[in-house]
């Protein structure tokens, strides 16, 4: 007989595949120019929060496809005098670090995912410093809930969070329930481009 926390657990694993499934389809019919304008009209509504405002030290992350862009945010953090992080894939350690950069098109290069990442001449900065951290995800709940895609990698990276974390999505990417696993981070709030989220 397989123990019922395992047989739970499996039933987790299958919901999380499911919604993955479910949520990339959707996020195939957006058309670039939908992309684009969500995009922009969501770096909007963030410049008008008081946690983007006051924070200091912000982790951003390089958007994949079918990611909502806040890239054009990093520069005018940069500008406005805020710390800048990126993460950065440690093969060795199996995590991600949140490394500093300065100049993106001096320190960017290809990471171990074919994601944009902080160059070695980068210097880590440690979690507890960064007041304000831009989260992706597959999906996401009212409740703060997040489905990534699924190494967990992310989720190590927020459990040693102090600052806010802010989830940032496309509507369409917004559930009903996310499934979750004890591993799972919640996030304080979460940006749509039409909707400030603080559960």
């Amino acid at each position: 007989m397989i123990p019922e926390h395992k047989s739970v657990l499996g039933d987790v694993i299958t919901q999380k595949q499911t919604l993955r499934r479910q949520v990339r389809e959707k996020l195939r019919t957006l058309t670039k120019a939908t992309q684009a304008a969500a995009s922009a009209q969501a770096c909007s509504l963030l410049k008008q929060q008081k946690h983007w405002k006051q924070a200091r030290a912000v982790l951003f992350y390089a958007p994949l496809i079918n990611e909502l862009d806040i890239w054009p945010l990093l520069n005018e953090a940069l500008i406005a005098g805020k710390t800048v992080a990126l993460p950065r894939f440690n093969a060795e350690k199996g995590r991600y670090a949140a490394c500093q950069i300065h100049e993106p098109a001096l320190d960017l290069r290809k990471g171990n995912f074919g994601v944009q990442e902080p160059a070695e001449h980068c210097p880590p900065i440690p979690i507890y410093r960064l007041d304000f951290i831009l989260v992706p995800g597959v999906a996401f709940d009212l409740d703060g809930r997040r489905l990534g895609r699924g190494k967990g990698f992310y989720d190590l990276l927020l459990a040693a969070v102090r600052g806010t974390t802010c989830g940032v999505t496309f509507d369409e990417q917004i559930v009903r329930e996310v499934p979750v696993e004890p591993h799972d981070i919640r996030l304080n709030c979460i940006l749509t481009p039409t909707r400030w989220i603080e559960p």
